[in-house]
């Protein structure tokens, strides 16, 4: 019981500390050229990707603007797709009481329109993240794309997600 409650109020101040996650005006979202990557990856198309080479990953969800609970799908320098995913290997009772998306219980994939924009979320999560071992997870950039994976897993098994995303084409 004591547990879950900490759990909770743990994972209320990572979402409030996400919410609060804005972007700077007037930053430009493009690369170098002035022009974003045609060819970068959805959250979507990254998922099915990386569940090619991770049997464990089960698609639970795809974040809209109408369900997001951080509001960033589609802000200025924000995730254009996102995704989440459970994993087999997270036992059910490290998350109980916690949201059907929730990272913890496997993780999520946060598509941006510039690796820059990718390298900066997950910069920021860590930061976040760093004084609270209950909120830590794994993050992998991979050029546009954010791999976050729970930290429920190993090392060994976070590896194999780092290993996927840097599959990914």
């Amino acid at each position: 019981m004591n547990r879950t409650l900490m759990a909770s109020a743990a994972a209320a101040l990572l979402l409030g500390a996400l919410t609060a996650c804005s972007s700077t005006p007037g930053q430009d979202s493009s690369d170098k050229d002035g022009v974003t990557d045609a060819k970068s990856l959805d959250a979507a198309g990254a998922f099915s990707q990386l569940s090619s080479e991770m049997s464990t990953a089960k698609l639970s969800g795809t974040v809209t603007a109408e369900n997001d609970p951080n509001k960033l799908l589609g802000r200025p320098n924000q995730y254009t797709s996102k995704i989440t995913f459970t994993d087999s290997q997270v036992s059910a009772d490290d998350v109980t009481g916690t949201d059907r998306g929730d990272v913890s219980r496997g993780g999520a994939i946060e598509a941006f329109g510039t690796p820059a924009d990718a390298t900066a979320r997950a910069k920021y999560i860590q930061a976040v993240t760093k004084g609270m071992p209950a909120l830590s997870e794994y993050d992998y950039v991979h050029g546009t794309v954010v791999v976050r994976v729970s930290h429920f897993l190993t090392p060994k098994q976070a590896a194999a997600y780092e290993s996927a995303a840097n599959g990914m084409s």
